[in-house]
C-alpha cells in the first residue's frame, strides 16, 4: 500500500448533500489533510435513471460551502464502466468467475423451494463448475466464485474485526446480462485504480465489505483500511430524517450557520478528542484519527450546533464574515447587502459577533447600521421614545456637535446630561436606542454612535425629535 494516505468521498447524485454524507466527506477530508495525503471525489452515477446533473451540482456546491476541497478532477463512475467490465472479464479468463445462464424465474423457483424445505435461500448456480461445452446460446451474467468454506475477516478501525462465514456469501454478479458492471464491482475497481488507501464510510456499507473483499482477493489486490462509521440519529434516537428538520448541507447554509461551525460540529458528531468541543480546522486536522470514532450512532443536537457556531462567529475575521454573510443571503435567496451596507456591517462587526449564533441573529443586531433614514420605529421603540425626557434629543445635539467622537468623551457627555436631569444614564438608554436604531434591543448606545458617526447620529436624533 502507498505511504501516502488517499481517502475518497463517493456520493450518489440522486439528491442534495445529506448531512450524514457531509460528515463522511469531512472525516475523509480531515484524515487525508492531517496526514499530508490526498482527498478524492468520485460521483457514483451508475444509476442512470436516478442520477441527475442537478444533484451532482448540489453535492459540489454543498462541499464548496463546507470548504472540503478535493484533489484532482471529479471522477465519474459511469465513465469507468469499460474498465470495470475489463476486470470482470479478466476474472472470467482466470477461472475466478463464470458465466451463469440461470434465468430470474429459475432463481426465484430455487429460492421458493429452499424456503419451503427450510434450507438456505442463498442461490447456488448450477453453472459454477459447468464445462464451457455445455453453455447454451443464451443471455448470461458473470458471477464471481465466492469461497465455499472458511471465513472472511474485515479488519475495521471502528468496528473491530468483523468475521463473516464464507458459506453465507453468494456468487455475486459482476456483469449483468447486458454486459454492464454492477455497483459492487465498480466501487472496488475505482478504489483500487484511484489508489485509495482508507475507505471511511457509513456502517450501512459494512455488509458490502465482505463481498467487495472477494474481488480484492480474486484480483490479488491489497484491500484498503476499512473504517465504517455509525449513522447519525435524530434527538429521538431514530435515524435522521426529514421529520427532524433540515437534512441537506445547503439547507444549513441557507439557515445562516457558518461553515466553520458546521465543520466543528460535524467533526464532533461521532468522534471525540478528549473533552474538546470547540476547535479550529487546523486543530481538527492535527487531532483527527480513526480511533476516536465511537461505535454508537451520534445524535444530532441543534443547540450544540448553534453554540459552536456562535463561538466560530466570535473569532472569525470581520472581512471573512462579511463575505460569508453575502453568500448566506444568496443561498437564502435574500437581497444582497449594498457596498455601503456591507462596509457599515464590517465596521460594526466588533460589537455584533460576540453574541450571535447564526447570521440571521447577527443581521438582526446589525439593523441599526443596515437601515436607512428615516427609520421605521417598532412598537417598543415608539413607546421608549415617547417616554424620553422632554427635549432630550434637541438639547443633546449641540453638545454632541462639538465633542470628540471617542467613547470616553461620549460617555462623559451623556452621563453629565443624565446628572443634570437628576436621573441615571440607564433611563436615557431606551429612548436613545430607539432614536438610533428604531428598535428597543440593540448593541450599546455608544457602540452604535461610534459605528454610525457624528453626522448620521445627529441626523437620526433630528428625525426622532421631529416625530416625537
Amino acid at each position: 500500500m502507498s505511504d501516502t494516505v488517499v481517502t475518497r468521498f463517493a456520493p450518489s447524485p440522486t439528491g442534495f448533500l445529506h448531512i450524514g454524507g457531509a460528515r463522511t466527506a469531512l472525516f475523509n477530508w480531515l484524515y487525508a489533510r492531517g496526514r499530508g495525503g490526498k482527498f478524492l471525489l468520485r460521483i457514483e452515477d451508475t444509476d442512470r435513471a436516478r442520477s441527475t446533473p442537478e444533484a451532482t451540482a448540489a453535492i459540489l456546491q454543498g462541499m464548496a460551502w463546507l470548504g472540503l476541497d478535493h484533489d484532482g478532477e471529479v471522477v465519474s463512475q459511469f465513465e469507468q464502466a469499460g474498465r470495470h467490465a475489463e476486470v470482470a472479464l479478466q476474472l472470467l479468463d482466470q477461472g475466478k468467475a463464470y458465466k451463469c445462464f440461470s434465468t430470474q424465474e429459475e432463481i426465484a423457483e430455487f429460492r421458493e423451494s429452499a424456503k419451503a424445505k427450510g434450507r438456505s435461500t442463498l442461490f447456488r448456480s448450477p453453472w459454477r463448475d459447468a464445462s464451457p461445452d455445455t453453455h447454451p446460446e443464451a443471455p448470461y451474467v458473470v458471477r464471481i466464485k465466492a469461497p465455499l468454506d472458511g471465513t472472511t475477516v474485515i479488519r475495521d478501525e471502528v468496528q473491530g474485526d468483523v468475521t463473516i462465514r464464507n458459506d453465507q456469501l453468494d456468487d455475486m454478479v459482476l456483469l449483468r446480462s447486458d454486459g454492464t458492471p454492477v455497483y459492487m464491482l465498480a466501487v472496488v475497481v475505482d478504489d483500487h485504480d484511484m489508489g485509495v488507501t482508507h475507505v471511511i464510510r457509513g456502517d450501512d456499507h459494512l455488509n458490502n465489505a465482505a463481498r467487495q473483499m472477494m474481488i480484492y482477493q480474486a484480483m490479488g489486490w491489497e484491500p484498503p483500511v476499512w473504517a465504517h462509521i455509525p449513522l447519525i440519529h435524530g434527538p429521538d434516537g431514530k435515524k435522521l430524517s426529514k421529520r427532524h428538520g433540515a437534512l441537506g448541507a445547503q439547507e444549513y447554509q441557507a439557515m445562516g450557520y457558518p461553515a466553520s461551525g458546521m465543520r466543528n460540529y460535524l467533526a464532533r458528531l461521532g468522534w471525540s478528542h478528549g473533552d474538546d468541543e470547540f476547535f479550529t480546522d487546523e486543530q481538527a486536522k492535527e487531532w483527527f484519527d480513526l480511533g476516536g470514532i465511537g461505535k454508537s450512532p451520534a445524535r444530532f443536537d441543534v443547540k450544540k450546533l448553534e453554540n459552536l457556531c456562535g463561538q466560530h462567529i466570535a473569532i472569525e475575521e470581520d472581512a471573512a464574515l462579511r463575505q460569508e454573510i453575502q453568500e448566506y443571503l444568496a443561498a437564502a435567496e435574500l437581497s444582497p447587502l449594498t457596498d455601503a451596507q456591507a462596509d457599515g456591517l464590517e465596521r460594526a462587526m466588533y460589537c455584533l459577533k460576540d453574541r450571535a449564533k447564526t447570521f440571521p441573529e447577527l443581521l438582526e443586531k446589525a439593523h441599526f447600521v443596515l437601515a436607512s433614514r428615516p427609520l421605521e420605529m417598532d412598537d417598543k421603540a415608539q413607546k421608549a421614545l415617547a417616554g424620553a425626557p422632554e427635549g432630550m434629543l434637541t438639547e443633546l445635539t449641540p453638545q454632541l456637535q462639538s465633542v470628540s467622537w471617542e467613547r470616553d468623551d461620549l460617555e462623559a457627555v451623556l452621563n453629565s446630561f443624565a446628572e443634570a436631569r437628576e436621573t441615571k444614564f440607564g433611563k436615557l438608554a431606551g429612548p436613545l436606542r430607539a432614536a438610533l436604531a428604531g428598535r428597543a434591543v440593540t448593541p450599546s448606545v455608544f457602540d452604535m454612535m461610534l459605528v454610525l458617526g457624528r453626522d448620521e447620529v445627529l441626523a437620526r436624533f433630528s428625525d426622532a425629535a421631529a416625530d416625537a
